[in-house]
């Protein structure tokens, strides 16, 4: 492996090769799909989409950035031939980094809380990632915490993204997801609503909406306490803040309920065919408490993940 990853990158025709990977070009593009069961009480003239984010071929949202990121050290000769790549995650960017490493022949180093799911740890250890386990009262705070003493102990042995405080994060939506989300409702959305993990899908997006309309509404999702069952997602009064986050950025904040988004998480797969993770059924549930204050609109948010991840959580045998 250590071969493949001097030749892909050692040359400006090898990284643009290999950037075109057949697997890499699968990443974005995703169906924009109308919810139609779970709004069923809206008026026609309200619609909410959902961007099916965990059709990317690394199963999330987070392909998008990973691969931003990735790019972006390239291009600055940050990531160079003998280095690892190592970043903190609560899984989601880690096994799209891991992906994309496999694709690349880059060697990957993560560090996960140890209580995220089974699923996740077991896809990262199918990709080869060397998997540090960190205190999961600490979450992804004191994942990062960890990195950065790695990485201060010994900087020229890796490749830091640091997805919490990267621009080129952000960036990838606003060029992407952003971009499409505008393409596919034909220049009509009128809200969006997504959660906030590193901020940097919803930061990305709502600049490119904002910069095409000021007045389309964009809605942050946060849970309503520190203390919650949404992998993925930050209470940002008591979590560390991603640098990349703009609370301003926001025309209002909405906070949601561990239940409400576990609830709207099996609605979502028994009801739509939608089997994503708990942080689209946070987004979800977001999304139509937005859109039941509408006469008219086009509201859009994202399924971030797929469920396939979640599938050892007691909830799923919950009631509805």
């Amino acid at each position: 492996m250590e071969g493949t990853h001097v030749d892909v990158l050692a040359s400006p025709a090898g990284r643009a090769g290999a950037l075109r990977n057949g697997v890499l070009r699968r990443i974005g593009r995703t169906p924009l799909v109308r919810l139609r069961r779970v709004t069923a009480h809206l008026p026609e003239t309200v619609a909410v989409y959902a961007k099916a984010e965990h059709l990317n071929p690394g199963g999330s949202v987070k392909d998008r950035a990973a691969l931003g990121m990735i790019r972006d050290g390239l291009r600055r000769g940050a990531l160079t031939p003998g280095k690892t790549l190592i970043d903190a995650t609560s899984g989601n960017t880690g096994i799209a980094y891991a992906m994309i490493g496999a694709a690349l022949g880059i060697p990957v180093t993560l560090a996960l809380p140890a209580n995220a799911s089974a699923e996740r740890k077991r896809i990262l250890a199918a990709y080869g990632v060397d998997l540090i386990l960190t205190d999961p009262l600490e979450g992804t705070d004191g994942a990062q915490r960890y990195v950065r003493e790695r990485v201060a102990a010994e900087p020229d042995r890796y490749f830091y993204p640091d997805q919490y405080n990267n621009d080129a994060n952000w960036r990838a939506h606003a060029r992407t997801t952003g971009v499409e989300i505008l393409e596919q409702t034909r220049h009509r959305v009128t809200h969006f609503v997504a959660g906030l993990g590193t901020t940097g899908t919803f930061t990305g997006v709502t600049r490119r909406l904002k910069a095409f309309d000021p007045a389309i509404r964009c809605f942050s999702v946060q849970p309503d306490s520190p203390l919650h069952g949404m992998e993925g997602l930050k209470h940002m009064e008591t979590a560390l803040v991603p640098g990349i986050y703009d609370p301003a950025l926001a025309d209002d904040d909405l906070r949601v309920q561990t239940e409400e988004a576990y609830a709207m998480t099996r609605r979502l797969a028994r009801e739509e065919g939608l089997l994503v993770g708990i942080s689209s059924g946070a987004n979800v549930a977001a999304a139509l408490r937005v859109a039941e204050t509408l006469r008219e609109g086009v509201v859009v948010t994202i399924l971030c993940d797929t469920g396939t991840r979640y599938l050892s959580d007691p909830f799923w045998n919950e009631t509805l």
